[in-house]
């Protein structure tokens, strides 16, 4: 299983170790205010571990724990998964931070590295991200991904709005300038 690395975090596959952590996380009503509308159970947490844990040995990628590499807290976690978590979707993007790591740049940050890890090892051709309208701090993070507007549609049994960036969009951003 891989894990990532940036100048601050370091992204480890989710792990039943990481469950208090991720559970004080989900169980905040702001975190999971645009996720899922309510905070998590310790049952949901455990449930969601289960998942993850499984798509990890069918795939080979999944939800991460994101861990600051300073004081080695978990932060936050994020994903590449399949958009509806099906396989015949593209592949998705997405994180989820405590909220007292809001606004610090770490979801840019987790989710440049996840971004990297869909292009460049994954071989994905087309990488989308879901959020609420609302909700325009992951919508800002998205479009610092180079990510753009496609469209509102039904996800997850609600309407989001869709962001992507083409393999080609990802490349051409990162390539040297001159």
């Amino acid at each position: 299983m891989t894990i990532l690395t940036t100048a601050r975090l370091r992204l480890e596959p989710i792990t039943d170790a990481h469950c208090d952590g991720l559970f004080a996380m989900n169980s905040d009503p702001a975190v999971m205010r645009y996720i899922t509308g309510k905070p998590d159970t310790r049952e949901d947490t455990l449930a969601m571990l289960e998942r993850v844990k499984a798509r990890w040995d069918d795939t080979g990628y999944s939800w991460w724990s994101f861990f600051d590499r300073h004081s080695g807290e978990l932060i936050g976690a994020g994903t590449i998964q399949h958009l509806g978590r099906d396989r015949a979707n593209p592949l998705e993007i997405g994180w989820r931070l405590r909220r007292d790591k809001w606004g610090q740049g770490y979801a840019s940050e987790a989710a440049q590295a996840m971004a990297s890890f869909a292009f460049d090892t994954l071989k994905a051709d087309l990488l989308c991200a879901v959020c609420w309208p609302e909700n325009r701090a992951s919508a800002r993070v998205m479009q610092r991904l180079g990510m753009r507007y496609k469209a509102d549609e039904t996800w997850y049994e609600r309407t989001v709005a869709v962001y992507d960036i083409t393999r080609d969009a990802w490349t051409a951003a990162r390539a040297p300038a001159g």
